[in-house]
């Protein structure tokens, strides 16, 4: 069926119109919304009496890191006989498994699963032997700073929280600065704002902690398994999830923009999984959290699909005037998203192409990650990716 000029005006506008919303407009709606309607959130003096935490790293073919990671978590400013450090490999190849075996002396315990099952199946298996009240979840490639768990534990005595989210830096693997971009920044912006509606959506899995009693076991074949965790433990437990943004942790950025785009794709095939993981979110009983997560999440795991229907239709009624004018404009910025994936960062107007290149590539790759995920083809297990850990140390 031919659908009328008109019809093809009407996708276009409201195509392009809901995605200038989630981009643009929602980051300001939600700072409208968070000074409006704000949830107390001040933290809590540390407990005299602190909880038993354990600390665990789901690790694969890690030998590079593996020890500096430990050195790390042994490093934190947490009495040694109230942390339980735990390193979970899953299917380990090389020699991860020998080096955390060289810290038994220190208590670091090791479990050793020969199988590759995937990070989710490594915890669901792992959870329930820790002795920990508090599950502290990072990764084997973070640097934690030494207050961090301190600062994430103290939210604990309250009894209606469930999950605490620190926040992750992302610096540059040669210098050890911090270089999070206007991306990275944009989602810090979000995430705090929302933090303050009591809507935080997820967390990273650099840095977070839940009640180990209240943890979900999820399915073991959860892609995302960082974002589902927090959002089904508070379904089910009806919890708060908080954002300590005093809690640092510390990653190499990805080196290229095509490592990123390959671990976009996988977290794209996740998100549309994590659609039916967490579906009581789409219903209004849950408040501010179901806004955020049709605003925030929804949205813009859409927006593929939108930027293709607004490019097609503007395409359509581009012999009419103001659609050839929007049709040179869209083709202007696809252009300087192919630009920007072969400019350098400097000088500093260079970035406004890498903007344009990170917002076409992370569209794409949600596109492609949706037909993973409608196919079945992507899995839960990650692969390891080239980082210069020495970098993540020198940061004070």
């Amino acid at each position: 069926m031919k659908l009328s000029l008109a019809m093809y005006e009407i996708i276009f506008w409201i195509s392009t119109g809901v995605v200038v919303y989630t981009y643009l407009l929602y980051p300001l709606f939600i700072w409208i919304l968070a000074r409006s309607f704000p949830k107390p959130v001040v933290p809590p003096r540390l407990p005299a009496s602190l909880p038993r935490v354990s600390l665990l790293i789901a690790a694969h073919n890690e030998q590079a890191d593996i020890a500096k990671r430990i050195d790390n978590a042994l490093s934190l400013e947490y009495p040694r006989d109230l942390l339980e450090i735990v390193i979970a490999s899953d299917g380990s190849t090389d020699a991860t498994c020998s080096i955390v075996r060289k810290y038994a002396p220190l208590g670091v315990l090791l479990y050793d699963y020969p199988q590759r099952e995937g990070k989710p199946a490594v915890l669901n298996k792992t959870i329930p032997h820790l002795r920990g009240e508090i599950v502290f979840f990072s990764d084997a490639n973070t640097f934690t700073q030494p207050d961090a768990l301190k600062k994430l534990v103290r939210w604990f005595s309250d009894p209606v929280v469930g999950v605490v989210c620190g926040k992750l830096v992302l610096i540059d693997a040669h210098t050890g600065k911090n270089v999070d971009s206007a991306y990275w920044k944009y989602e810090n912006f979000l995430k705090k704002q929302e933090g303050r509606l009591g809507a935080l959506l997820g967390s990273n899995g650099a840095i977070y902690a839940i009640r180990r009693e209240w943890y979900p076991d999820i399915p073991d074949n959860t892609i995302v398994d960082d974002f589902v965790n927090p959002l089904r433990t508070k379904v089910t437990h009806n919890c708060k999830i908080v954002y300590e943004t005093g809690a640092l942790a510390y990653e190499v950025s990805p080196s290229d923009i095509g490592t990123e785009y390959r671990r976009r794709i996988r977290i794209g095939a996740g998100d549309f999984q994590a659609i039916g993981l967490l579906h009581e979110l789409l219903l209004p009983r849950y408040g501010w959290t179901t806004f955020a997560f049709w605003n925030h999440k929804i949205f813009r795991w859409i927006c593929p699909f939108l930027l293709l229907a607004s490019f097609v239709t503007n395409l359509t009624l581009m012999d009419q005037s103001p659609y050839s004018w929007l049709f040179v404009g869209q083709i202007i910025f696809y252009s300087a998203a192919v630009l920007g994936n072969v400019l350098p960062s400097r000088p500093v107007v260079f970035k406004v192409f890498r903007l344009t290149t990170m917002f076409t590539t992370m569209n794409i790759a949600l596109l492609f990650g949706f037909f993973r995920w409608l196919t079945g083809t992507q899995r839960a297990s990650w692969h390891r990716t080239t980082r210069l850990v020495e970098a993540v140390e020198t940061v004070k």
